[in-house]
């Protein structure tokens, strides 16, 4: 793979004020997954130097308000263009720092553009409202006026199509948006400010509206926070961290948006279509092997037919191909890092030492070339609610397959978890569609349909999975504040 630009300056550490800034904080070393390489050294930003972004995040977000939105609308179009133009470089780059297959890599890219369609087309038909008043002299007029500085935080997993799924209606909005990417993918964001600031001198919109900060998640996050010009967080990660930043964001009563763990349940009935349950369960176990929020990670077979269901699915997973993520014929490729294949071991461990069983993989696989971060697409039987499978996000390609007897039972099952971000349904019954999915208790479902994420679609969770959500027209409404005026009107 051609090295993209990027990966020789150590220097280069984030995007602020419109311009590349040197780090003034200790090197972060970007690593390939595949191969355990180091991609790059990219020095983070601290103290004054952060504060300083702070600052300037506030600046582009009043300029950002005074922007027509005829030219926002510009802004974010253009920007969704600008990302597929590029989409060969972000999709190398992509995969090489978070391990992602090549070919999920390139469809990443097109999913992150999708949001800036999405974001266009909600700022033309945005608009305020006139109320009827119910006394004769009187006019309610409702504005929708932008939040002002916003701070992103975004995962490895989507490093792209986060920044974009968070900037898009912030843009939209008249807001300024200021990203702190994963230590583990930093490269991807500071690759997109490239096409920003491209984008932004051709429309006439403002360089600083858009910064990438990298250094230190703790100390970045403190200096946004604690800053008087940021108005808003928003934050896809763990329910841990996402606890630890609404404690900080509580003293200054800043509006938050928090996307968080999942543990999804799949739940397959007894009248589905088998081939096409088992299509859609490869779907979402199986993007980005395993390592997406809203993955199943419970499988709720019917006792009738799960023996059925598993051959099948044993069937496609076997025909997996894992190996080096840039290879184009490869569909599981490495886990992101030494932690994250360790957790799908123990987790492994722990259920087959309470009973469960092996059916295919359950080991880590040798790539020729290649680190120790390869995990065999995994199926494992009899698991209970109580193993660390079941009761905690495993993020990696691990099938954990229990039965039930009845709806009530797998909706019980399903919704066991203090997690509640997505949840899925296999049923050729339309009544029994309706009710499970009504009963789950998540922010998303998917109903006979394995990759439910859309822009177009208002994402986010419930109980420990968050709160707030992203994306369709409810996405632009997170960047907004209501004000109404009301007005007086003298009748001679």
């Amino acid at each position: 793979m051609q090295q993209p630009r990027l990966f020789s300056d150590p220097q280069v550490a984030s995007f602020a004020e419109g311009r590349f800034l040197d780090g003034d904080a200790s090197e972060i070393e970007v690593l390939d997954p595949a191969t355990g390489a180091v991609l790059a050294r990219v020095r983070g930003i601290q103290g004054a130097t952060a504060a300083r972004a702070a600052e300037a995040n506030g600046v582009a977000a009043r300029a950002m308000r005074a922007l027509p939105v005829d030219r926002r609308v510009a802004l974010v179009r253009a920007l969704g263009a600008g990302v597929r133009a590029d989409r060969d470089r972000l999709a190398a780059i992509l995969t090489a720092e978070s391990g992602k297959p090549i070919v999920e890599s390139r469809g990443e890219v097109e999913y992150a553009a999708t949001f800036f369609d999405n974001a266009a087309a909600a700022a033309e038909m945005a608009a305020g409202d006139m109320p009827a008043a119910r006394a004769a002299d009187r006019r309610v007029v409702v504005l929708r006026e932008p939040v002002g500085a916003t701070f992103a935080i975004t995962p490895w997993n989507f490093p792209l199509a986060m920044v974009a799924r968070k900037l898009a209606p912030a843009l939209a909005a008249g807001c300024s948006q200021a990203v702190k990417p994963s230590e583990e993918t930093p490269l991807t964001a500071l690759a997109f400010a490239e096409i920003f600031a491209r984008t932004a001198d051709a429309v006439g919109a403002p360089r600083g509206a858009f910064s990438v900060v990298v250094g230190d998640a703790a100390t970045i996050a403190r200096a946004f926070i604690e800053h008087p010009a940021t108005r808003k967080l928003t934050f896809t990660g763990s329910t841990e961290v996402g606890r630890i930043l609404a404690a900080q964001c509580a003293p200054r009563l800043m509006r938050t948006a928090l996307e968080l763990g999942g543990n999804a349940p799949l739940i397959v009935f007894g009248d589905a279509d088998l081939d096409r349950a088992v299509e859609q369960a490869m779907l979402t176990k199986f993007r980005f092997m395993g390592q997406t929020c809203i993955s199943a990670n419970r499988f709720l077979l019917e006792a009738g037919i799960a023996g059925d269901f598993l051959a099948r699915l044993e069937a496609r997973m076997r025909a997996l191909a894992v190996g080096d993520p840039r290879d184009e014929r490869t569909r599981v490729g490495p886990l992101v890092n030494d932690a994250a294949i360790a957790k799908v071991e123990r987790h492994v461990a722990d259920a087959v030492a309470r009973g469960a069983r092996v059916r295919l993989g359950g080991a880590r696989v040798k790539v020729a070339g290649c680190a120790d971060r390869f995990f065999a697409p995994t199926i494992l039987e009899n698991c209970t609610p109580s193993m660390d499978c079941a009761r905690e996000e495993t993020f990696g390609p691990v099938v954990a397959a229990m039965t039930f007897a009845s709806e009530r039972e797998a909706v019980e099952l399903a919704n066991a978890s203090p997690s509640g971000l997505a949840g899925y349904v296999m049923t050729q019954d339309a009544d029994r569609l309706w009710r499970v999915a009504e009963a789950l208790d998540c922010g998303v479902v998917g109903a006979n349909d394995g990759a439910p994420s859309a822009a177009e679609a208002p994402f986010g969770g419930r109980k420990d999975s968050g709160f707030g959500r992203e994306g369709g027209a409810h996405g632009l409404d997170a960047y907004v504040d209501l004000k109404y005026i009301s007005l007086r009107v003298r009748h001679d």
